[in-house]
This record gives structure tokens, C-alpha cells and sequence, in this order.
């Protein structure tokens, strides 16, 4: 289940409604999607794809999505590090960026502003049946956690699927990767052990 980290607070929020409400003021949607009997998270895509075709169809009414795929990567995908440098810098799309996350774990780094008007860096780390939306022209990063595994299924409006838009200045550098395990210490601005 997703966790949220404000690092210039020291503040870690989980469990599944209080995650949702900080997101929703943020403009974000999360859901979790079932993964218990669908599906053999490890299954091919087309199996995938057809196994969870009910949320895919409805998220394609409701947002415009065209095309759905599965992106699977490990530790030894050919060149991973360039892959997760695009990833890393902070960039925008010109549409919403939609992922359900099969197996592995991810932090989505948001750079926004907080209901009080103010500028706010927090990360999102998500994981396996957790599905979120971050609505276009956000600005925002994705790093993976240490085992640089992540296998989702991912959405797009536009058949040429995803072209990040960087912003120039980007705030990414000051921030590391906040995967979070039971070390974690708050106040670490952003760096796990």
C-alpha cells in the first residue's frame, strides 16, 4: 500500500484513507486493485492485460486512454540506468500519467503546491496493487526502490505513449530516493539508508 513522505516536515503518512485525502488535495487519485486470484502477477502481458480489462476499459471511459501496456523491468535490463535517468529528472506530460503496480516498488517524487498556497516536495512510494493517476502538467520524478524492480501497467491518451517534458532548474537534485524501509529515519531530506 502507497506511503507518502513530506520530507521538509519529517512526516510519513500511511494507511489507505489518510494517503487518498493528503493525494486528493494534491490533485492525485489512488485506488488499490485486487491482485489476490486475478492474475499470476508474473504472467505474460497479454494475460495481464486481459485479466484486469474491466478496470482498464473503465479507466479509458473515464480518461481518454487509447492504449494500455505492461513495462517489466530488473536489475539487469539492458541499459536500465539510462531508462531510470529519464525517469529521475523532474518533467511534466501532457497527459495524466497512469500506473497499477504489479510487483516491485516505485517512489513518485511531486513537486507542487499545498493547499496553503505553499511550494511542497513529498514522494509517493507505491507497490503491488496500487494504482495511481498524476494529473498532467505536474511536476514530478520516479525513482525505484533498491532492488530496481517494477513490473505495471501503464495508460496512455496518446498512442506514442510517454514524453517527458523536463523542467529546467529542476528541484530533483536535492532530493534522493525515498524508498522506505523500517530504518528510516525522519528528517533525512529525502535520503533512505
Amino acid at each position: 500500500m502507497a506511503t507518502v513522505t513530506v520530507p521538509a516536515e519529517a512526516r510519513r503518512i500511511s494507511g489507505l484513507e489518510a494517503v487518498r485525502a493528503f493525494l486528493a488535495d494534491h490533485g492525485i487519485h489512488h485506488e488499490i486493485w485486487p491482485l489476490e486470484d486475478r492474475v499470476d502477477p508474473a504472467a505474460p502481458a497479454e494475460r495481464i492485460l486481459a485479466a484486469y480489462a474491466p478496470e482498464i476499459d473503465e479507466l479509458k471511459a473515464r480518461g481518454g486512454f487509447v492504449t494500455a501496456d505492461v513495462i517489466d523491468v530488473y536489475p539487469d535490463t539492458p541499459n536500465l540506468d539510462a531508462m531510470l535517468a529519464k525517469f529521475a529528472k523532474e518533467h511534466t506530460h501532457t497527459e495524466d500519467e497512469v500506473r497499477f503496480i504489479l510487483q516491485g516498488r516505485g517512489v513518485f517524487h511531486i513537486h507542487g503546491t499545498a493547499p496553503d498556497g505553499a511550494d511542497t516536495v513529498f514522494a509517493i512510494e507505491v507497490g503491488a496493487g496500487d494504482l495511481i493517476s498524476v494529473p498532467r502538467d505536474t511536476k514530478h520524478w520516479f525513482d525505484l526502490c533498491d532492488d530496481r524492480r517494477i513490473r505495471a501497467i501503464r495508460l496512455f491518451q496518446d498512442t506514442s505513449g510517454w514524453t517527458p517534458h523536463y523542467v529546467e532548474g529542476g528541484v530533483h537534485e536535492g532530493y534522493m530516493p525515498m524508498c522506505l524501509g523500517p530504518a528510516w529515519v525522519p528528517g533525512s531530506r529525502g535520503a533512505a539508508p
